[in-house]
Parts: structure tokens; sequence; C-alpha cells
């Protein structure tokens, strides 16, 4: 390890040479009250900036333990710490001073949602933040006097600002771990309140637009009340009792005119699989773990899934059973999206009619009496609902506002009024009875047994021109080796650094569990037991190089990317 001193005899020799003379500083520097670490050198400043990590003893933090001693607090901490040195950065660092990437710092510090991240690391004996940084050049010449304002002066302030307990904000640190770890309370506790969802009375559900996550403040904005009928109140570890409503085991319909709010409420159930922030709004919207957004995918890649449940009897005798496509249709990819969702242990499937195949959802009197059963393939979601969850435990909870048929088959039916919610399952039911619409059941069997698919090794091959290939692009893309995987229609990815992690753990799951033999729900199960057990940093492919940018995705999420990856075989 070498000392501070040294780290500026070094930049003092280097000043004016070729950037790769920065190589000089790879290795450790003793500061005294922390220890910075260069991972990773950038060879061009327009390259992917350096990699560093600035790492303080707990005897100079002081962190206590109480605030990372379990895993819901140190995820809670982790994320908490991220963001206030993305602010000590944002307060202290310059910025851009030359070319390329030049004088830039970077954290991962993500949005509204509290996920584990690798951008800071908490334990009994240190915490470490994990920066991305430009080192500085004029075109591609050292600039050593930035570089040592940036490393001796600037950098000192963030650590200062940000990894110390000290200069933190007690009250506040303590707020976002207590809240995280009520949220993951409530989420753990759902199902034995008879619940799928739950959301809290004083909730902002709407956004401020459709370009940001953050909660709207302007305009009429109407905080969430439950409806009395469904009103629970539930006691919290940290926050006493909070009141609001439940959405119980069963079928869920979220039913009222246009622009009332049905697909704000769904969309803040679909992301409430997920902690957010204090402010957010949607602080007590807390939703199955495994609760899946299902949409038609029209396009997309289906490798034998078996959709039989839900299409048969296709022309040309097409296998249902083991459907296999290169481009789904509406309906095809909704039924595939369902059964893979089911396959890796999905309770709770989360649909909005403005993003289904209308054929898929229901086939009304009318038109069975128009197209005989005999000449449609598609035994629609309406005839199956109810046997997935009396047979497999599977919840719905559905926007709809075109097909009264549902009030047959559904539990609960919540109306939305001007953003005011209604029980009007007492209604609904009556007008079942008293309306009733002549249609009939289309379902000839129960849907049988699923059986796992095993996922070929031949599949998975991340190479491109020789490298490997294993990347991910903004929210809703990955690349792996020469494919690229549209995951735009997997709506619960929430942060680019989730999906970097999507990326990476599907070429885990290649190295160390595709073998021919394990099923992929195994697969998925073993590569979480991993994540559990060794942490993120066991995705990183490369030696002494922090993966500072992931964040942790579900299962899910890499079951679905697997699934729309191109080369998928499956034996």
């Amino acid at each position: 390890m070498h000392s501070r001193d040294m780290m500026i005899k070094i930049l003092y020799r280097i000043d004016g040479k070729g950037y790769k003379a920065y190589q000089d500083l790879k290795g450790a520097f003793d500061f005294g009250d922390f220890v910075l670490f260069f991972d990773h050198i950038q060879g061009d400043p327009f390259a992917t900036p350096s990699r560093i990590r600035v790492r303080v003893p707990q005897d100079q933090a002081r962190f206590p333990q109480e605030l990372f001693n379990s895993p819901s607090r140190r995820i809670a901490l982790i994320d908490y710490l991220a963001r206030k040195l993305n602010q000590a950065i944002r307060r202290h660092v310059q910025g851009r001073r030359g070319t390329g990437n030049s004088g830039m710092v970077h954290v991962d510090s993500g949005g509204q949602e509290i996920i584990l991240r690798t951008a800071v690391v908490v334990n009994k004996d240190w915490v470490e933040g994990r920066l991305s940084l430009g080192l500085p050049a004029a075109g591609r010449t050292v600039l050593a006097r930035e570089a040592e304002a940036m490393l001796l002066q600037e950098l000192p302030r963030v650590v200062s600002d940000g990894l110390y307990y000290a200069r933190i904000n007690r009250e506040q640190v303590a707020a976002h771990v207590r809240l995280a770890e009520d949220q993951d309370w409530l989420r753990a506790n759902l199902k034995k309140h008879g619940l799928v969802a739950f959301v809290g009375n004083g909730a902002v559900l709407p956004r401020a637009s459709g370009a940001s996550d953050a909660p709207m403040t302007t305009g009429r904005v109407v905080p969430f009340q439950s409806p009395p009928t469904l009103e629970v109140a539930l006691e919290t570890p940290n926050h006493g009792v909070i009141k609001g409503m439940g959405i119980p085991l069963g079928i869920t319909l979220i039913t009222g005119g246009g622009f009332h709010g049905k697909s704000t409420l769904l969309r803040a159930l679909e992301k409430g699989v997920y902690n957010h922030i204090p402010g957010d709004g949607r602080e007590w919207v807390i939703t199955a773990g495994d609760g899946v957004k299902i949409r038609a995918e029209d396009g997309r890649r289906v490798e034998k899934v078996d959709i039989s449940p839900f299409i048969n009897n296709l022309p040309f005798n097409m296998d249902t059973t083991r459907f296999a496509t290169d481009n789904a249709s509406g309906s095809t990819s909704q039924a595939a999206n369902i059964m893979e969702a089911v396959e890796v242990g999905c309770s709770l499937l989360l649909l909005d009619e403005d993003t289904s195949a209308t054929n898929f959802l229901v086939r009304d009197a009318r038109m069975q009496r128009l197209v005989s059963k005999k000449k449609e393939p598609i035994t629609p979601f309406i005839d199956r609902v109810r046997e997935l969850f009396q047979n497999y435990g599977v919840s719905t909870i559905m926007a709809m506002g075109g097909s009264g048929d549902y009030f047959d088959v559904a539990d609960t039916v919540i109306m939305m009024d001007e953003y005011r919610l209604v029980d009007v399952t007492s209604q609904a039911k009556s007008i079942a009875a008293e309306v009733v619409t002549g249609r009939t059941r289309e379902t000839a069997s129960p849907i049988e047994k699923l059986k796992p698919r095993v996922p070929l090794p031949a599949s998975f091959d991340p190479s491109r021109g020789g490298r490997t290939k294993v990347s991910a692009h903004g929210l809703d893309d990955v690349v792996f080796g020469s494919w690229e995987v549209d995951l735009h229609a997997v709506e619960q990815l929430v942060d680019p650094s989730q999906t970097r992690g999507v990326a990476e753990t599907v070429h885990y799951a290649f190295r160390h569990y595709f073998d021919g033999k394990r099923d992929l729900p195994t697969v998925i199960e073993l590569i979480f037991s991993d994540l559990d057990q060794k942490g993120l940093d066991v995705l990183s492919r490369f030696a002494g190089q922090h993966p500072g940018d992931l964040a942790l995705p579900r299962r899910h999420e890499v079951a679905a990317t697997i699934n729309r990856l191109r080369s998928l075989k499956i034996l």
C-alpha cells in the first residue's frame, strides 16, 4: 500500500505524458482516515471511466451495528449511503475538465426504490464506497494538477460527507432504515393476513410525469383512502399500526371510467414489489414480492412453453404443449408470459386490459354463437383465472373497464371514481345475477401440472467477435453475445443498474449452472441462493475490479430475460 504523498509524486512524474501513464496509480493509497483503491484505470479519456473504491474503517466511520444487523436494514443503509455519496459528489466535485470523461465522478445511487446495490458495502469492519471516475486529460495527455485536485481535495470531502456517521443526519438515516424494515415486514406478512397487496391511507399514487417517477406535487392530488369494507389495520415493528386497503387473495377487479385512476393504481401495485424511499408517496404500497405484471408482447420469441391451457387446436396442428415461435401474436405471447411466470413461482398476476390482447381476456356470448369453440383455439383468461387461484394459488389483480363478464369470476370489485375508491363487489354480483349474458365457460380440461423446462447450455453463447459481450443498454435492452434481448414489456424493471444485474446474472448462470440437466426453476433457485449467501459481487467477471454499478434484480426478470433470448433452446 502506498502513501498519500506517493500519489502526489506519481502524478507529478506522469504530468504531460500519454494517458496510459495513469496506470502507475494502480493499487492502494492510505489517506490516513480512509484507503483509496484503484481497481481499474481506463486506457483512454473517452473509454469507460476508471473504477475506484474508498474504504473507511468502522473505528473511523462508526456506524452503529443496529443500522445494518439484518438484511433489510443493511440494504436500506447501503441505499441511504449511496444517495449521500451522490449528494456529496454534486456538492464537492467540479465535474468535467478536459476531454472525454475527464473530471467526472459517479456513484450508482438509484431512484425511488430501495434495492440492494453494489455501490456501497457495509460490514462490521469497514464501510466502502465504489465510484466511477474520469481521470483528466487534455486530448490524451495526463493533466496531473487537475487529477490532484480531484483525488486529494474533492474526493476526501466526498468521503467525509458520505461515509462517516458523524457527518450525516442520524434521525434521517434511522428513519430510512426503519421504513424499509417495516415495508419488508408487511410484505412478508401479507399472506398471513389473507392479502396479496396493501395500500396505505394517504398514499400518493400519481407520478409527476411520464418521464419522472417522483410523486405528483402539483395540481389536484387525491390522497388514497381505503373503502371502509376493505380497510385493514396492520401493526409494524417501527411505525405502529398502519391503516389502508387490503387486497385479498383471489381475483380482484379494478374498474371504473377512463382517466379515473385504474391504471395508476395498478402501476403502483406493480412497483409495490419493491420498497420505496421516504417521501415517495408509495411507501405503504406493498405487493407480494413475487407478483408479476403480464401483458401482450407481439413479436417476442417463445421457446417450447406449454400454452395449451389457453391456446389449442392451432392451424397446421401446431403443438401448443411445447409451443415455439419467433414471432408470437398478442394472445400467444400473453399466454406464454403467464405460464413462464407460474413456472418460476409467481403467486400474483397483474394485468391491465389496455396492454392485453382482447381476444385473450374474454370471448362474449355473441362471439361464441358466431364462432364455435371448434373454430376458436383460444381459451380466454376469464375461464382459467379461477382455476389458477384454486389449484395453483395464483391470485390476479386486473384493471378492467370494458367487460362486465369478469363480474362472474371476481372475488372483489373496486371502482375508481375520480381517484377515489369504492367497494362495488355486492353491486357487481347483483348485476351479474340480474343481467345474465348467456356466456358459456370454454375450458375443456383442467390445467395439468407444469413440466419445468431444461435449457441447453449451447443456448448461451456470450461471445461476439471472439470476446465476451454481456451488457445492458438503459432499462430495456440486454446484450448477450450476438443477441439483443428486448425487455420493454418486462415492466417491473425499475433501474438500469438492475438491468445490468440481469445481464450479469444470466451470464453467471451460463458459467455455473446450465448443464442440460437442471430445469429453469432449479437454476433460478441456485443463482439466488448464491446471491443471498455471497452477495452481488459474485457476479463480477473481472478479477480485482469491483462491480459498483449493479442492483439486485428479481428472479422473475432474470427468467423473463432467459425466455426472451432468441438463441434459447429447450431440451
